[in-house]
């Protein structure tokens, strides 16, 4: 699609704006054969396509990725594994990897834009890296993330020595495993929306993160909101998205 052309049919009288509008909330996408790059996901949502990596070629990443650039200064690339990253550095890409959190981003990260911070507490170390994806997730969006980690329940104490940075944040996510009660407390601390990140961390009982999951679920603390298992990436993509409120 043209938009210069689409904005001057507007202005000549040829289409309304309400068409227009339509339009540009429809279209376009480029067609690479294995995928339909969204590039007005930016202008629908907010924030440019993410790439999930999993399941895809180091090829069919770079592809992705050349297309996207297009779009925005900072693609993510999300689940992504050693043998891609080594691809797309290979055709000439400027890429961050952290193995950590299994995911990339090719190109600049953004400058914080958020009106204020984002909140990312794990229960434990275990729970790293998922909160990493989290973390990086929103700050690949443009916000400026406080990482507050291994603060789970068996430690009250800790979490409690942390409520400056958890009280001045504008959003909350909270990543647990085990028996998730990290994220009843911390609803019950804050007056700002709470995004609860499930993980699969724990013995067999946890059943890889269902007992968390169902836990987040049923809590008794209000303004919580509960993501899939592992969703580190879900809960950041939200966080971001109360934090950019206005903006």
């Amino acid at each position: 699609m043209d938009i210069v052309q689409l904005l001057k049919d507007v202005r000549d009288g040829k289409i309304t704006p309400e068409e227009a509008s339509l339009r540009l909330r429809k279209e376009p996408y480029e067609d690479l054969g294995y995928a339909k790059v969204d590039h007005h996901r930016l202008l629908r949502n907010g924030a440019a396509e993410v790439i999930y990596g999993a399941g895809k070629t180091p090829e069919q990443i770079l592809g992705i990725v050349r297309s996207l650039k297009k779009d925005t200064g900072c693609v993510l690339v999300t689940r992504v594994d050693d043998k891609a990253v080594g691809y797309l550095k290979e055709n000439g890409e400027e890429v961050c990897h952290y193995p950590e959190a299994r995911l990339c981003t090719v190109g600049k990260m953004p400058e914080p834009s958020g009106k204020g911070y984002i909140a990312v507490v794990s229960a434990g170390t275990s729970d790293m890296a998922v909160a990493e994806e989290a973390a990086l997730t929103a700050e690949a969006l443009g916000n400026r993330v406080v990482r507050i980690y291994d603060v789970g329940v068996a430690g009250l104490h800790r979490i409690l020595s942390k409520m400056d940075e958890l009280l001045g944040a504008k959003v909350v996510i909270a990543v647990a495993g085990m028996e998730g009660a990290l994220v009843s407390v911390v609803g019950g601390l804050v007056d700002v929306p709470v995004i609860a990140v499930p993980t699969s961390v724990g013995y067999g009982a946890s059943f890889e993160g269902l007992s968390a999951l169902l836990a987040m679920m049923s809590t008794c603390a209000s303004g919580v909101s509960v993501v899939n298992i592992d969703n580190g990436f879900g809960a950041g993509y939200l966080a971001s998205r109360i934090n950019q409120i206005g903006e």
